[in-house]
């Protein structure tokens, strides 16, 4: 049984207090002060292996879209709302059945030390020489659709992802949507990041790293994403001017990627040194994601109470 947590984000108030065993929240109401308001977000439970990185609590709070319907919406939910123009379909192919995705998946296995097979670029996108974004570690996504369907004339996105399942089921809705300047690849970045992109006709514009697997074992920090070859593969790549975003819900894991970026000093700079618009707090953590909508990871963060820590670098020209 873990300990009882009060921790509370500001300016909201306290519904209950949350007792966390095994992964389930269980809730005990307490006194209020004023009668709660008519919605209540219920936190998504929490895998028991970052429960034991960090504290969360249960807190009150109310979204515009809870308030006009007058709806329980849990974290999942939220995302579907934040992802509602994409208008994604819950069905799939008989052949891809019922997505059931392993959260965690040990990138140094022989079969994802090969590196993936270049694509005809000509073929996966309708003009190959618009600048290109990559999110290393695509995860579902929509977070680099929704940017595709909003810049479907100006730029090309490359989603790279380990988990195949979710290759697969990107590239089911990306039928759907018919936009023809997105592609995903099922690799292991760190292996074919720096054989796909040398490849492309067009520049290199901006690279995302966006809440990668934490390997929170010192052991296994070998596995993480972020490592001096790929960094130095990137910052090569990047065209000039190009930019580099990374997101972590971890802070040990934030830190450990910025402190690779921050030693290409001579290649990147902190966008806010760049762009005095960009605000950042004390520390230099980006305030907002900066490309116009939350990933999926930073919603279940913010909606747990985790802070989220952004970092955006650009190259010199």
């Amino acid at each position: 049984m873990a300990s009882l947590y009060s921790a509370l984000p500001r300016a909201r108030e306290v519904l209950c207090s949350t007792i966390i065993s095994s992964g389930t929240f269980i809730k005990h109401p307490i006194r209020m002060l004023q009668p709660p308001p008519p919605v209540v977000l219920i936190p998504h439970p929490t895998p028991p292996h970052r429960l034991r990185h960090r504290r969360y609590c249960t807190s009150l709070a109310v979204s515009s879209v809870a308030k006009q319907t007058n709806q329980i919406i849990s974290s999942p939910e939220l995302v579907a709302l934040e992802y509602a123009e994409l208008n994604l379909t819950d069905k799939f192919s008989e052949e891809l059945g019922h997505v059931r995705i392993r959260q965690h998946v040990n990138p140094l296995r022989s079969y994802l030390m090969i590196p993936a097979e270049v694509p005809n670029w000509n073929e996966v996108f309708k003009d190959p020489t618009l600048p290109l974004m990559v999110d290393v570690g695509s995860g579902s996504g929509r977070f680099i659709m929704w940017l595709a369907k909003r810049n479907s004339d100006r730029q090309n996105y490359l989603g790279l992802e380990i988990r195949q399942k979710l290759v697969k089921r990107a590239q089911y809705w990306l039928d759907e949507l018919a936009l023809r300047n997105i592609h995903f690849i099922f690799t292991n970045a760190t292996v074919s990041f720096h054989h796909l992109v040398s490849t492309y006709p067009g520049p290199l514009m901006l690279v995302s790293i966006l809440c990668p697997d934490p390997h929170f074992k010192k052991k296994y920090h070998k596995r993480r994403v972020v490592q001096k070859p790929l960094v130095d593969y990137i910052v090569d790549s990047l065209a000039p001017g190009g930019q580099v975003f990374i997101q972590s819900d971890v802070h040990e894991v934030a830190f450990d990627m910025r402190s690779y970026f921050d030693a290409e000093s001579d290649n990147l700079l902190p966008l806010e040194n760049i762009d005095p618009n960009v605000v950042c707090d004390t520390e230099g953590w980006l305030l907002s994601n900066p490309l116009g909508i939350r990933t999926e990871r930073e919603i279940y963060a913010e909606f747990e109470g985790s802070k989220i820590y952004r970092r955006m670098y650009q190259k010199q020209i």
